[in-house]
């Protein structure tokens, strides 16, 4: 950037220093480690709250323990300590922790130690894992061994909701197991009942467990919204009768896919300040449409399909809701996972969904007849030694903390441009360095004016294309095409401007191998089926938390500062150019 540029940039600065223009500086620390586990939770229009009216947003990943053993998986890998530490560490705050409603039901099932569990089973090794890594845990009856787990978890400040997955244990789910409605062979509505009573009045007391799922993915021939409403309605009051303090949680029909009737019939309960609606949705919820079909298109079409079945309940503040399971097979190989993941991830930043991901586990004891069998959803490995994939866990690890919500700050609302397939947001080191990605915790506060402009926040400095292939940038005179930036494609994730040539032509906010932002023509628009538009996807995401600003530091100078500021940027600039020259 030459003198006579950066002179006139700071003429305008000046300026704006005289006029007593406000910049909107803005500073992050990261989010906070939590320091104690709510009293409680409860809910505030589309929001989860603690006891002070606070938003706690749950950002959680689901610990399997529903299958025939009865046992948290993992427990013959590693410690439970350390499983517990290692959520923490990772990012989570909470766990959904499956169980079978038999274990509630049948006695003589619940009594059964762990020991003798496993042995039936045939699963001898396992067994001397757990002696091994969980002693204490071995001769326990199961139904001790899973609140051992759930203190477990609290004492390391991880909240638990406890997901009634399934009747009978074992595997779940399909249309054909028996195990799906009101009525059918192993889901008795009234013995449903008398085990969520159970169970909720055994954690009744608990510093851990926040909430509990009454039913996982409810589906099948049998299933019809008539019954839906008596008994979901009927199991809620009767888990808030025996636990006033946790949340009651309700999934929709079809594989928790649609919760589309609550639209014309909200829940009707004798409380409030509890309710929240779960749902799911994976890559093969839609089969294979995700590797067949124009990501764009897809990515337009699944997400209008989930607003309608599901996402409405945000825009009317009917409850919370809560994204129970996601997720992915993380080899990275599974071309229907990775595109439907990046269009997933633009959505779950955008609306802020509260979420758990599918799974925690990197292997079970057994797995329908499979002994040993590993879990590629997993974020942990095999032996339950570490993450899986440490690229993918950086980008969960961008939509856990709250962007937005009941005290999340009392900042004025912006935006961030979120980028989805790599988790990071668009942010500047200096004022004058390329716009480039990097950690949403210190990206930019941006606006989008009714003029199209992408300004930043509290300045009049807006986004410019400046050509293909060439990076972006900050600039005053935001009069032109090149200036205007608006959502086109159905996934409505690419960014459009138009430059100033004789053509005008459209360009996309695109980013580089050396993740600089830079403007290309744009992608994968429709039609074809083989073309990735990710690295041109960019979402303009509300956040209203406190974060950090390197790019409008300068601005909150005192006016000698900025000088300086400007003439190192000036002589740094020229270094630069010499020793290119060299």
């Amino acid at each position: 950037m030459n003198n006579k540029h950066n002179r006139s940039l700071l003429f305008f600065l000046i300026s704006f220093y005289f006029l007593g223009i406000s910049v909107y500086i803005i500073c992050y620390n990261g989010q906070p480690a939590m320091a104690a586990l709510p009293t409680s939770l409860n809910t505030n229009s589309r929001w989860i709250v603690d006891e002070s009216g606070r938003r706690v947003k749950l950002a959680c990943t689901n610990w399997v323990s529903h299958l025939e053993p009865m046992l948290a998986e993992g427990l013959s890998k590693q410690p439970l300590d350390s499983i517990s530490k290692k959520i923490r560490t990772m990012g989570f705050n909470c766990v959904r922790l499956t169980w079978p409603l038999f274990l509630a039901t049948n006695d003589s099932l619940a009594s059964v130690t762990v020991r003798k569990s496993f042995q039936s089973l045939g699963l001898l090794e396992s067994v001397s894992g757990i002696q091994a890594n969980n002693p204490s845990l071995l001769d326990l009856p199961v139904i001790e061994a899973l609140q051992a787990v759930v203190s477990n978890l609290g004492q390391n400040d991880v909240m638990v909701i406890l997901d009634n997955h399934i009747s009978k244990p074992g595997w779940c789910c399909s249309n054909f197991d028996d195990n799906g409605f009101f009525g059918d062979k192993y889901f008795d509505p009234q013995l449903w009942i008398k085990g969520l009573t159970k169970m909720a009045s055994i954690f009744n007391g608990s510093t851990s467990v926040v909430g509990m799922s009454l039913r996982n993915e409810l589906r099948g021939r049998k299933q019809n919204v008539k019954n839906w409403y008596k008994y979901m309605q009927q199991g809620a009051e009767a888990v808030h009768a025996a636990n006033p303090n946790i949340l009651v949680i309700l999934s929709g029909l079809n594989f928790d896919a649609d919760l589309s009737f609550l639209a014309k019939q909200p829940v009707n309960l004798t409380f409030t300040g509890k309710l929240v609606h779960e749902v799911h949705l994976y890559a093969f919820t839609n089969s294979h449409d995700w590797e067949n079909g124009n990501v764009n298109q897809v990515c337009g079409n699944v997400m209008n399909s989930f607003m309608r079945r599901a996402g409405f309940l945000l825009d009317q503040g009917m409850a919370p809701l809560f994204l129970s399971e996601f997720g992915i097979d993380q080899r990275g190989t599974n071309v229907n996972d990775n595109r439907y993941f990046n269009c997933m991830m633009g959505v779950a930043a955008e609306l802020d969904l509260d979420w758990a991901l599918w799974s925690l586990v990197g292997s079970y004891y057994l797995r329908q007849g499979v002994l040993g069998m590993e879990e590629f959803y997993g974020v942990l490995d095999y032996n339950w030694c570490g993450t899986r994939n440490s690229s993918f866990m950086e980008i969960i690890s961008s939509i856990q903390a709250p962007l937005q919500g009941p005290g999340v700050s009392e900042r004025t609302q912006y935006k961030i441009i979120y980028h989805p397939s790599t988790g990071l947001c668009v942010h500047r080191k200096s004022l004058f360095a390329p716009l480039e990605l990097g950690s949403c915790s210190s990206s930019e506060g941006w606006d989008y004016t009714p003029q199209k402009h992408i300004s930043l926040k509290g300045t009049y400095f807006c986004l410019l294309a400046d050509g293909v292939g060439k990076p972006v940038k900050l600039g005053i005179l935001c009069t032109d095409t090149s200036s205007e930036w608006e959502t086109i494609s159905e996934s409505k994730m690419h960014l459009q401007s138009k430059l100033t040539d004789r053509n005008h032509t459209a360009v996309c906010l695109d980013v580089d191998s050396n993740n600089t932002v830079v403007t290309n023509s744009c992608k994968c628009l429709s039609r074809d089926k083989m073309c990735d538009p990710s690295s041109q996807w960019f979402k303009l995401v509300n956040s209203t938390r406190s974060t950090s600003s390197s790019a409008v530091e300068l601005l909150s100078l005192p006016i000698n500062e900025q000088i300086q500021e400007i003439e190192l940027e000036d002589l740094k600039g020229n270094d630069d150019q010499e020793s290119s020259t060299q």
